[in-house]
This record gives structure tokens, sequence and C-alpha cells, in this order.
């Protein structure tokens, strides 16, 4: 069931499908949040009291989701809370839920940051596996997702979606087509990601090919690409294998492999003295973001990056004379 308006049977339905309409109009699926307002809508279409949406009528809606962990009780509330922000441009006399009073937030789960080391582990455990039936090029398969993930920072979802036809040889890029945010994109590859890329192809030669094939397959019932599940699961049990593990003993986030890219890029830029605040928005076209708010994400104040930046804004300081600092002889 979609947010239309004729599907919707509360006060809200005309709002509702307007805030949907335009999330979606900015490039993002909403679906999670799509549910979350027609359930909202259900329940005050079904109110005895009227179906606005009130303090009282939130509570009770609220009260419905105590099943639920407080981390998604708070998800669902926010939800709501920014439907009713938009709402408020135009009614400003409209509730609006106070976010003081939903469940607190989880703290943030730390990536796990992938070093050199890391992946050379994983190269050599992915070297060590052997075919299966349903992946006759698993060893091959899996090396060429740690290089593409680690150098490329793509998502998980946008690498099981390739096709060979993806590939161009003569620019060493790799097209990204209609991802997140209904993005495209075309990615640059570095010269040991291309002969990997490269080895990769000689040995999918042997399997079905055509341009419009998928460059991670396997064999389960018939030829078909890697899905997001199955090349997650892999990689996990790639990590066990090679001991790249977390502090707490547990395989790291395949995400945290996108984050260590996003880091590792700035790690650069700050070790070479460039610009860093003007290479943002170049690193945020490069991961397949909105704008560079989305790419700050990943660069949470990390001890190697906070270390890198005040290294740097020591030398730009101590290149200054003294008096520019300090305001000169007042």
């Amino acid at each position: 069931m979609s947010a239309s308006a004729s599907s919707l049977r509360s006060p809200l339905a005309d709002v509702i499908a307007r805030y949907v309409s335009l999330k979606r109009a900015l490039g993002r699926k909403f679906l999670d949040a799509e549910r979350v307002l027609i359930d909202l809508d259900e329940f005050l279409a079904d109110d005895t009291s009227g179906g606005e949406l009130t303090a009282e009528s939130f509570a009770l809606w609220c009260g419905r989701l105590q099943r639920l962990t407080p981390g998604v009780r708070r998800s669902r509330m926010y939800a709501v809370h920014n439907l009713c922000l938009y709402r408020h441009r135009d009614e400003p006399r409209c509730f609006v839920p106070d976010p003081a009073t939903f469940p607190r937030a989880h703290e943030p789960q730390l990536p796990y940051l992938f070093t050199e080391r890391d992946i050379v582990r994983l190269l050599r455990a992915a070297d060590g596996l052997r075919p299966t039936a349903t992946s006759p090029l698993c060893p091959e398969l899996f090396r060429l997702a740690v290089v593409l993930l680690y150098t490329t920072g793509m998502r998980r979802g946008e690498l099981t979606r390739l096709t060979l036809s993806g590939y161009d040889p003569a620019e060493r890029t790799l097209a990204i087509r209609a991802t997140k945010f209904h993005k495209s994109r075309i990615l640059p590859l570095s010269t040991d990601a291309t002969e990997e890329v490269e080895r990769y192809l000689r040995a999918r030669c042997r399997l079905p090919h055509g341009p419009s094939a998928p460059l991670l397959c396997s064999r389960c019932r018939g030829l078909r690409p890697y899905t997001g599940a199955g090349l997650g699961q892999g990689l996990r049990r790639l990590f066990r294998r090679a001991g790249v593990m977390t502090p707490s003993g547990r395989p790291p986030r395949v995400h945290d492999i996108r984050h260590s890219f996003a880091l590792a890029a700035l790690l650069r830029w700050y070790r070479r003295g460039d610009d860093v605040q003007a290479k943002l928005p170049a690193l945020a076209t490069y991961m397949g973001h909105v704008s560079i708010v989305s790419t700050r994400h990943y660069l949470r104040h990390f001890e190697p990056l906070a270390g890198v930046a005040s290294d740097q804004f020591a030398r730009h300081c101590d290149a200054w004379p003294m008096g520019s600092l300090t305001g000169g002889n007042r």
C-alpha cells in the first residue's frame, strides 16, 4: 500500500500524501517512514475522538508501540515528528511532538576501521577459499569484493548490482547506475583495482556472460547475481577466517569498509596538506551522497583523524607571524 491521498482515510491524508511525494522527489525511497505514517493514518481514521493528531491521540498511538525496542519506538515517533514539522509550515498551530519525551537514543556503534594489513589478510584468506557448486568463482569473487569495497567505498548493494557492461576497460571505470537516491555515477579505478577486475574477468569467462550479466554471480537455481545478504554472510565468514575481528571479538560490519574508505581519503588529504573542506564535495560525489551532510556521517571524530587534523593546524599556525595570530600590538 502506498501513501496516496485516495488510499488514506484520516484528516492527515492530504498532508501525508504531499509529504511522502516530496521525499520521493528528493530521491529517497522513504519506505519505512511511509509504513509508519500509513499506520498512523489508519489509527487516526479509526479513532472515535475525531481523528485529529493531538497530544492525546499521539500518546495513544505510541502506546501501541510498547512491544518494540526503544530504538525502534524512537525511530517511528521521529517519523511522525518530522511529518508534523512539515505540516507546521502551513499550519503553525498544529500539534508537534516533543522529542524530549521519546525513548533515549542508543549510543551509536563506532565502525571498525580496516587497515591495509587487514585487507592483505583478507585477500590471502580469499585465495584460500574453495569453489562450491553454487559459487564456482568463490575465491576470485570474494577477493574482488574486498578490493572494490575498500578502494571505491561503494555500497554492498551497488556491488551486487554491477553488470559486466558496467566495467569500461579503456577508461578503467565502473558505472554505478540508479542506486540510492536514484543517483548514477562513474567510479575511476586505481591501478591495483583495475588489475583485480581484469583478473576476475578472466575467471568469469568460464561462466555464461553477456553485457547485462551480473559481475558477481552464483549458480543458485541458475546463473544469478549475489544477493546483498549472501555477499554479507560470505564476507563475515571471510573476516573470521582471516582473523579480522573487532575488539569485542565479533566480525566487523561490511558497511565498516565504506567508513574506512572515507576516513582513509581524509587522512591522505590532511597528510598532503590539502584543503579538506574544498575536497569534501568531491568525496560526497564519489560516494554517491546527495550532499556533504551525508558524507560527514562517515567522518566522526576518530582519533587518527583528530591527530592529523591537529598536526595540520599546528603547521598552519607555525607559518603565520605571531602578531597576526595574537592580533599584534593594540
